[in-house]
């Protein structure tokens, strides 16, 4: 590490000099501690009393050498003494591992020499942006879990997790935060340990060998990365040194909406130690890319566009995103962002923010809102359902329906549609391949396959026993053969970006009937939607000498609708087609030449 790098905010590996390391058979404890008095190390094989550590380079950093042979698994911490006499134990900022909750100690863990098998992989690793990109957002904890109620680990979740992927048609799975955290409510966002993997499943190791076997089977994996703020726990980052070290010390911007700290962007120490974070995971794990949490909350004050831009925020976004893609140039850099402001995903060097996605929450929001309108109202509301494509154009937008949408009293996907419970399914249906016809990546929280009728919650595993009853059991077809759809036709995927990949084709709004044409790489796909309760039809202009050959039928029997959907290819007369739309309910089909 070089140390000026260090300071000047400069520094992507941080983490190789400080922490715990082993060197020539010993392991070197470092920290940087700049305002404490003294500090020492503490931990199992000196009984939990002080090994004191030495001032180093320029006295802000302490070290010490510790000889006794310390296996992987255990615990220390430092122990660092304050100006007024005081003293607090804390967990190791750059530790590589921590103990259960509620433990709250570091632990030695060892990540050289971890057998990567998955070279080629990432070797031909892109980015996806002229690719599918179709993610499952998953809550490791809550998943699955054994039947005494226990969590699976990450090495016991291999032989469940990726057969599930797979026969689902999902090409990536993201995983809400693994970074240690002390509260099990948080989710994983408010963070004790930016380098530490939850120890509720397993060890590092165990963590790379899932990563890895995600790689052999050709599943992309992200890792959800919190970049804004840290959990006030006085054990961990709060007060490290005695002073606010990684904080603001001014309450009015330095504690957040959710009650925990926020980071304070402006000191190069806090830039290197989360830009060496956001590395560690890239390059140690070899996660495919970070979907970076609350970015809006690094645009503006406290998230705030009242309060004005935080321009060490966005310079801090610049120069850690620029740096992680000149490391992993094809690694995925994605924002959840809830701003307007311009160029999340344009280029640094031209002026924006580099990210390669950016979730498009204003379609989620207006699209769900649009499937809560009464059935009358939305003859005259289909501004929800079309506003989209208004904006799109200005960024790479990644459609989601996250963890976000179904907890908190907002209701689970399902619920959201409007109408009685029988009515909801083929809603549902309907607005899923309104989704995939709609231009962007695609992420779906874990259970929306399901047609799960409950919120999430973090303190059970996914209501598996829905698959019991019928119409669940068709929906998860429905969204498995959806997914398939969209991974093998690269019309729905190649021209995510470019405006030749999209068009209107219909939108009859008085009588909610649409139709959408999605072309790439030579292929054209036709979508027709009914989102009313009567049945429609629409006449559609496509050229002479084609044909449409069937896709997707969401109203089709073998997922709970009334249509025995036709196999055979439709022929219009002179390019001109009419198709039958039944109630609520959407239809696909390549066009062909004849």
């Amino acid at each position: 590490m070089d140390h000026q790098s260090f300071y000047a905010g400069t520094c992507f590996d941080a983490y190789r000099h400080q922490g715990a390391h082993r060197e020539e058979g010993d392991v070197v404890f470092r920290t940087f501690a700049p305002s404490a008095v003294r500090v020492s190390v503490i931990g199992d094989w000196n009984g939990w009393t002080e090994t004191p550590m030495e001032k180093e380079y320029d006295g802000n950093f302490w070290v010490c050498r510790v000889g006794e042979g310390l296996p992987d698994g255990t615990r220390y911490k430092y122990r660092i003494w304050r100006r007024d006499g005081s003293f607090r134990d804390h967990c190791d900022p750059y530790g590589f591992g921590m103990e259960l909750r509620p433990g709250t100690a570091s632990v030695l863990r060892t990540l050289e020499g971890f057998p990567f098998g998955d070279q080629a992989w990432m070797a031909g690793r892109t980015d996806r942006k002229n690719g599918p990109l179709n993610i499952y957002e998953l809550h490791l904890g809550s998943w699955k879990r054994k039947a005494d109620g226990s969590w699976y680990s990450y090495t016991e979740l291999i032989p469940m997790l990726i057969p599930y992927l797979l026969e689902n048609g999902f090409d990536c799975v993201e995983f809400m935060p693994l970074s240690e955290h002390p509260c099990d409510e948080s989710w994983g966002y408010q963070n004790t340990g930016f380098f530490s993997p939850t120890s509720r499943y397993g060890t590092a190791r165990e963590l790379m060998a899932l990563v890895d076997a995600c790689h052999r089977a050709s599943i992309a994996v992200i890792l959800d990365f919190v970049p804004v703020h840290f959990a006030v726990d006085d054990y961990a980052l709060w007060n490290y040194d005695g002073t606010a070290l990684y904080e603001y010390p001014h309450p009015a911007v330095g504690y957040s909406e959710w009650g925990s700290c926020n980071f304070m962007h402006a000191r190069g120490e806090v830039r290197s130690f989360l830009q060496s974070a956001a590395h560690y995971w890239l390059e140690e794990y070899h996660f495919d890319g970070l979907r970076m949490d609350a970015v809006r909350n690094l645009i503006y004050w406290q998230g705030n566009p009242e309060r004005g831009e935080n321009q060490c925020g966005l310079t801090f976004l610049r120069e850690m995103n620029q740096g992680l893609k000149e490391r992993h140039p094809t690694a995925m850099l994605i924002a959840e962002d809830s701003s307007a402001h311009p160029g999340i995903t344009a280029p640094v060097e031209a002026g924006g923010l580099g990210f390669d996605y950016k979730w498009d929450l204003g379609w989620m929001h207006d699209t769900l809102c649009y499937f809560r309108m009464p059935q009358e109202e939305r003859k005259k509301g289909s501004d929800a359902l079309t506003f989209s494509m208004d904006y799109y154009f200005n960024e790479r937008y990644l459609l989601p329906l996250s963890h976000d949408e179904v907890v908190h009293g907002k209701a689970s996907m399902m619920q959201k549609m409007e109408g009685l419970p029988e009515g909801k399914f083929p809603q549902a249906r309907a607005f899923y391949l309104y989704m995939f016809a709609h231009p962007g990546k695609k992420l779906n929280f874990m259970g929306n396959e399901l047609g799960q009728l409950t919120e999430w919650s973090e303190g059970g595993e996914l209501p598996w026993a829905l698959l019991e009853q019928e119409e669940h059991r068709q929906f998860q077809r429905f969204f498995r053969d959806l997914n398939l759809v969209y991974h093998y036709h690269p019309a729905l995927w190649a021209g995510d970006y470019g405006p030749k990949g999209f068009r209107w084709l219909a939108m009859e709004e008085e009588t909610c009937l649409f139709a959408i044409e999605r072309q790439g790489r030579g292929e054209r796909v036709v979508f027709t939607f009914n989102f009313s309760r009567e049945p429609g039809e629409l006449t559609l202009e496509l050229g002479e000498g084609v044909k449409l050959q069937p896709l997707l039928d969401s109203d089709n029997t073998v997922y709970g609708g009334g249509s025995l959907w036709e196999e055979q290819p439709l022929e219009g007369e002179k390019g001109c087609f009419q198709l039958s739309a039944p109630p609520c309910s959407g239809r696909c089909w390549v066009v062909t030449e004849e």
